[in-house]
């Protein structure tokens, strides 16, 4: 049996002392970080010549803090212990190299915190979820936790509409298993449709900031005359935020749909190993590359293929999918991005995604004849 993890996320309903707790334990966690940021900034600026007296400095924690600021105390004490556990650890991924050194955390960042279950501090029962200071929240528990897991710890988040989330991490044991992949389908990353299957299947993908432009681009105007801080402003704020999460929640959903109907339907998936970021950048498609959230689908799929003992193979982003005959093989090094027909000399005419999808397959059967 193997351990893994699996987080259900829910929508709560706090009341309203619940709520003002969270929104306290949030500031909290920010001014704690910030705080005990402080301390590394001066030791750093002090000993930056010599890195191996920084390493083993020990720095105050969130209890010494408690009594300069009684309010402290208040809140879920977990909550800021894993906030000094995230600072420790950019701390430290600093001196490695991996990350820039840790910045001061905004009134303006995602606000969340994480508490972890020690002696059944933690429970899900009957629509509520039970949390340390908060005791009994209700919640939107839209499925169930399977039964035998272990509850690890609980992420509370806040949306910029003011929704109030919890992320419950489980941890379970499960027989590994592998599927022989016999039944393949390849994926070409469609800009306008999110893929296409060598098959000639098409996600079809909506364009949901597209279809929303428009309105977002009025509410934007109408924010942008409102007089900051104001009641107006805030309501005209909340306005904006609520069309984005509209569209984030779309897109997510779309996403989720196909991968589940893909996961379900085929032993592996060879998609393109693509950086999204870098492409919309080059291209100057920041926003049409963003709105499909290719790189979402591609994590959804990833997960729930690995649930199912299935693979997902991703080819190498040079693989010359489009530029590859499907029949004979030969590359036309002359194709440009316009040429959605595929005409090979050998006289193959095909879609030019279709194409690139059944060369996404091959090569994806390659790779995973390799590695069994």
């Amino acid at each position: 049996m193997v351990k893994k993890n699996k987080a259900f996320k829910f929508k709560t309903e706090p009341n309203f002392e619940q709520l003002n707790l969270i929104k306290r334990t949030f500031g909290s966690a920010r001014f704690i970080f910030n705080k005990m940021l402080d301390a590394r900034i001066l030791a750093y600026e002090d000993y930056k010549n010599d890195p191996s007296e920084l390493k083993k400095m020990k720095f105050p924690t969130p209890a010494k803090y408690k009594k300069e600021y009684p309010f402290l105390k208040e809140v879920d004490s977990l909550a800021l212990a894993n906030t000094q556990m995230n600072l420790d650890k950019a701390y430290k991924a600093f001196f490695t190299g991996q990350n820039k050194f840790p910045k001061h955390k905004s009134r303006k960042a995602r606000k969340s915190y994480t508490t972890n279950v020690v002696n059944g501090n933690i429970m899900v029962q009957d629509g509520y979820i039970k949390l340390p200071k908060l005791k009994w929240v209700k919640l939107k528990q839209h499925r169930q936790i399977p039964e035998g897991s272990k509850l690890k710890s609980v992420t509370v988040s806040m949306s910029a509409t003011g929704k109030i989330y919890v992320s419950i991490l489980t941890e379970y044991e499960v027989e590994p298993k592998e599927v022989q992949p016999e039944n393949i389908i390849g994926l070409d990353y469609s800009m306008k449709e999110l893929f296409v299957a060598n098959e000639g299947t098409r996600a079809k993908y909506p364009r949901f900031y597209r279809q929303s432009e428009d309105r977002l681009a009025k509410e934007q105007r109408v924010l942008s005359r409102r007089k900051k801080g104001s009641n107006r402003w805030f309501k005209q704020k909340n306005k904006v935020a609520k069309l984005h999460e509209k569209v984030a929640n779309q897109r997510k959903d779309f996403c989720h749909k196909w991968s589940r109907n893909l996961a379900d339907n085929f032993d592996a998936i060879a998609i393109e190993d693509l950086n999204m970021k870098d492409m919309s950048r080059a291209l100057k498609f920041g926003k049409s590359v963003h709105d499909n959230g290719w790189g979402m689908f591609a994590s959804f799929l990833s997960y729930k293929l690995e649930e199912l003992g299935k693979k997902l193979v991703k080819v190498g982003k040079w693989f010359p999918s489009s530029k590859t005959c499907s029949k004979c093989g030969s590359i036309d090094k002359q194709l440009t991005v316009s040429i959605r027909t595929y005409k090979c000399a050998c006289g193959h005419i095909q879609d030019r995604d279709v194409n690139a999808a059944i060369n996404i397959k091959v090569e994806g059967k390659r790779l995973l004849s390799e590695h069994q």
